[in-house]
């Protein structure tokens, strides 16, 4: 019983993967599709935060904890 389980997720996740066509990859490059759409936006709110809280951010910085920007 595992191994049907098994073969039909397999079955299921490989008939999911296609080839993408050249012309194709315009459509997949849009910034909507991105992991994070906007850097610049999602930079600033990871350092404002950072600095409110005092504490640094995944280590990226280290902030006052005084609330200015």
């Amino acid at each position: 019983m595992p191994r049907t389980r098994a073969l039909g997720l397999l079955l299921a996740l490989l008939a999911g993967c296609t080839p993408v066509q050249p012309w194709e990859r315009g459509t997949l490059a849009q910034p909507h599709m991105a992991l994070d759409p906007h850097p610049l936006r999602s930079g600033w709110r990871t350092h404002v935060q950072a600095t409110r809280e005092g504490a640094p951010a995944a280590g990226l910085s280290e902030g006052g904890g005084c609330g200015c920007y």
